[in-house]
């Protein structure tokens, strides 16, 4: 009977050894949603520390240094063939910026017709999403989004890059014809501003790679997790911003609202997704689109707000459907990256097939 109990002791007790072995080994594995479930909490425990003015102070550390960060690593890690590979991808260029830029914002006109129609929203909230639809992509989330799930990384940084320098001038027009306001955008300031977080370091980079990859490459450096943890700072402060900040909409209008955005950014995804396989896009270049078109801009989104509604008394609703997508487009995206990372995978595995049976 002692025999029988002692080994009954050890199985049970190797079993509980193997379940948390297991555990951690899914942690590893998963290190990047556990540590945004962690950063989300904190955040909305103590948003002080990552909000503006606060100790990390990241409108200085993130909106400058891991922007610089990310596009620098970008540099560092790419091929110099890829890059010039990624400016003759004409066809995924104009799939994303056409659908961010024309799609998008005529698609928002009916919604937000139909919504003044048959819901009680805000007006200004509506003007709000009219003005979201009119955003350009962004320079940093879709670019670390697109290289951690392995998509076309070159073709995102250009599209990024592009998309933002090409809103300078086609955003305040939309807005006139959307929105009806129009506004005198500071130029040489985002044009600086870009200037020096994405066109320098991703040459700076290059010019790093060319003269010492070998070097740097032995270094074994994890250059996909640094921009995995970026895309965790950045989360972090947005969420702070977020909750720091007093927010004038009843609490059942603001869950409508994330509903509505977050069900909006599939339906987006899923079309793209769906004309990307009717294309024939590999899924590297599938990945950068999928990314790329259904993100915006929170950068250039809040400061066109400032300057087209200046004065304005309901500015702070007018802000809250920006301020709901931006955190919700990287979330989204962190979320989905397993899946799309597992359906890349199968289709790089199909594609190599033919060309081994045809070896």
């Amino acid at each position: 009977v002692v025999v029988v109990v002692v080994c009954s002791m050890a199985r049970v007790g190797g079993n509980r050894i193997h379940i948390r072995m297991e555990l951690l080994e899914a942690l590893k594995k998963h290190w990047f949603l556990v540590g945004l479930v962690l950063f989300i909490l904190l955040a909305r425990v103590a948003p002080w520390i990552g909000m503006k003015g606060g100790p990390l102070r990241p409108e200085y550390t993130v909106k400058y240094g891991a922007v610089f960060l990310i596009f620098f690593n970008s540099g560092l890690t790419l091929k110099s063939e890829e890059l010039k590979n990624a400016l003759m991808q004409y066809k995924v260029h104009a799939v994303i910026q056409m659908f961010t830029l024309a799609v998008v914002p005529v698609v928002m006109i009916g919604i937000v017709s139909m919504f003044e129609a048959f819901t009680s929203w805000n007006e200004h909230i509506l003007t709000g999403l009219s003005v979201l639809s009119c955003l350009p992509p962004p320079v940093s989330s879709a670019v670390i989004l697109t290289s951690a799930a392995g998509g076309n990384d070159a073709a995102a940084i250009f599209n990024s890059a592009f998309g933002s320098f090409l809103g300078i001038f086609v955003t305040p027009f939309l807005l006139f014809t959307v929105v009806g306001q129009s506004a005198g955008v500071p130029m040489q300031k985002i044009f600086t501003s870009l200037s020096l977080t994405v066109v320098f370091p991703l040459v700076l980079g290059q010019f790093v790679r060319y003269k010492a990859w070998d070097a740097i490459k032995s270094m074994n450096i994890p250059f996909s997790k640094i921009s995995s943890f970026v895309l965790l700072l950045i989360i972090y402060t947005t969420f702070c911003e977020t909750f720091s900040e007093p927010v004038d909409v009843d609490t059942l209008t603001l869950l409508e609202l994330v509903v509505f955005i977050v069900v909006l950014l599939l339906a987006e995804m899923a079309l793209l997704f769906v004309f990307c396989k009717a294309m024939k896009f590999p899924p590297r270049d599938t990945v950068c689109v999928l990314f790329c078109a259904t993100h915006k801009s929170l950068t250039l989104g809040i400061p066109m707000l400032n300057i087209v509604f200046a004065g304005f008394k309901h500015l702070s609703l007018l802000s809250v459907p920006i301020l709901i997508y931006h955190p919700a487009q990287i979330l989204l995206g962190s979320v989905l990256m397993p899946t799309i990372k597992t359906w890349m995978a199968k289709e790089n595995s199909k594609r190599a097939l033919p060309r081994n049976q045809t070896q």
